[in-house]
């Protein structure tokens, strides 16, 4: 069931970006709006998930992720019936609740495996995450063409409410849960700094980035980013353990992983547009929907390859050199991307190569992160760093959009100068992964409820 609900989530978040150009036909939108169908899922996700996985610890992982993929399909359902990019937007944002599915499947996983197979079993989650992403966009040609781009929406929620079904009645009740009053006031910072910081980088082309509305949100973005720090360092019960994220194997996976969803997310949303661009446009492939994701196919291919072996590698090796190796071998991709995209082995090999990355970091990240908190913690700690991903993801979305749209030809195609500058922003997000790679502890820290109670634990926290 638990794999069910990951594969269901997971398929979701690309499926709908091979099919942007069509959709901005049908709905009569601009390029720059539809492409707020991503920034908006992501944005939400950001906002929620961190929160489910509070609500996760605090009264049932089993209750929330019910209730999760009950909303999530709510939003598919939305999405589908849109008669405008309005309402395409609200159920994207509903559809944000299916971020919590992951940390809560993790921590789930904690509760109820034997301690020798948690890693095996996060892995298998957390590649079939990987191999969502891959195959989402290889599936969206043939739906499309067989009934249209709805279908998108309806045929993963058929997918979901089975999963929730099957979660109502499988899943036990959670072994271990968190007390404490919930911090309302942390969500609403939470979600207020994330909006002043993601507006303003999807829009700063058309507002100009030195724009007094792009410098004023983003630093009032800073002010509240600092205030909800503040807010939940202090408060008894906070949203996010502040002393939690400054564990070396928290803080360190979460930069890693923020970088990483800049370059997964910016990448998986906007290279379908290019392989689709007409080739009378002095680039791309004209390839159709279907021909686009089949480019992407070794990705996928990859990705779940990685995924599955990883965790033996981790334990020969140590996360650390698995994440920097899969990070610095990812940069091939966007040299690639960058210098050398006029046909159609060059994409493959650069999907392919990619997808080693992509497998293996999602694998390694999420057992780091299991390994080093209380298992009481594991839902908002899993939450907290698939947040930061989604918030990396939103960020590399937002910037792809601002440069692609920033550099446009009388037809309204972006130019193959807007692509390559942005492929190059996210090759330097790549980059910046590696680097943070090296800061992860070498030796992991094992937290037991034990532990997490005695002295050094508070000291360590």
């Amino acid at each position: 069931m638990l794999i069910l609900s990951a594969f269901s989530f997971s398929i979701i978040q690309s499926l709908v970006s091979p099919v942007l150009p069509e959709i901005q036909r049908e709905l009569h939108t601009s390029q720059s709006t539809v492409t707020w169908i991503i920034t908006a899922y992501l944005l939400s996700a950001s906002i929620v998930t961190p929160i489910l996985g509070r609500l996760g610890d605090r009264i049932g992982k089993d209750k929330v992720l019910f209730v999760s993929l009950i909303v999530l399909a709510v939003g598919l359902a939305v999405s589908a019936v849109a008669p405008n990019i309005g309402v395409m937007l609200v159920g994207r944002v509903i559809q944000g609740f299916g971020g919590g599915i992951f940390p809560l499947a993790f921590g789930i996983v904690r509760d109820e495996m034997p301690r020798d197979r948690v890693a095996g079993v996060v892995g298998v989650l957390a590649s079939l995450l990987a191999v969502g992403l891959g195959l989402g966009a290889v599936l969206a040609g043939p739906v499309v063409d067989a009934v249209n781009y709805r279908a998108l929406f309806w045929m993963p929620m058929i997918l979901v409410i089975i999963a929730a079904v099957t979660a109502y009645f499988v899943i036990p009740p959670s072994p271990t849960r968190s007390a404490g009053q919930f911090s309302w006031l942390a969500s609403v910072l939470l979600g207020a700094w994330l909006v002043l910081l993601l507006v303003p980088l999807s829009e700063a082309s058309t507002w100009g980035w030195t724009s007094t509305r792009v410098l004023g949100m983003l630093f009032a973005a800073l002010v509240l980013l600092i205030v909800w720090i503040v807010v939940e360092a202090k408060v008894a019960n906070p949203l996010i353990d502040m002393r939690m994220m400054r564990l070396p194997g928290v803080w360190t996976t979460n930069l890693v992983s923020m970088l990483f969803g800049a370059s997964m997310y910016g990448l998986i949303g906007f290279l379908p547009a290019f392989l689709q661009t007409p080739s009378a446009a002095g680039y791309g492939f004209g390839a159709s929907i279907t021909k686009a994701g089949l480019l992407m196919l070794p990705m996928s291919v990859t990705m779940f390859l990685s995924g599955v072996s990883t965790p033996r590698l981790v334990h020969r090796l140590g996360a650390k050199w698995i994440l920097a190796g899969a990070t610095i071998i990812a940069l091939v991709s966007f040299v690639i991307l960058v210098a050398a995209h006029d046909r159609e082995w060059e994409i493959l090999l650069a999907m392919a190569v990619l997808g080693v990355r992509f497998g293996a970091a999602f694998a390694t990240m999420s057992n780091v992160i299991v390994s080093a908190v209380p298992p009481h913690q594991t839902g908002v700690a899993n939450g907290m760093n698939t947040n930061i991903r989604s918030i990396g993801g939103a960020i590399g979305a937002a910037v792809m959009a601002s440069i692609v749209s920033g550099h446009t030809m009388v037809s309204g195609l972006p130019t193959e100068e807007g692509y390559t500058y942005g492929f190059t922003a996210l090759g330097i997000a790549t980059a910046g992964a590696a680097v943070a790679a090296f800061l992860v502890p070498r030796h992991h820290q094992h937290v037991e409820e034990e532990e997490a109670s005695s002295p050094a634990y508070a000291e360590a926290s």
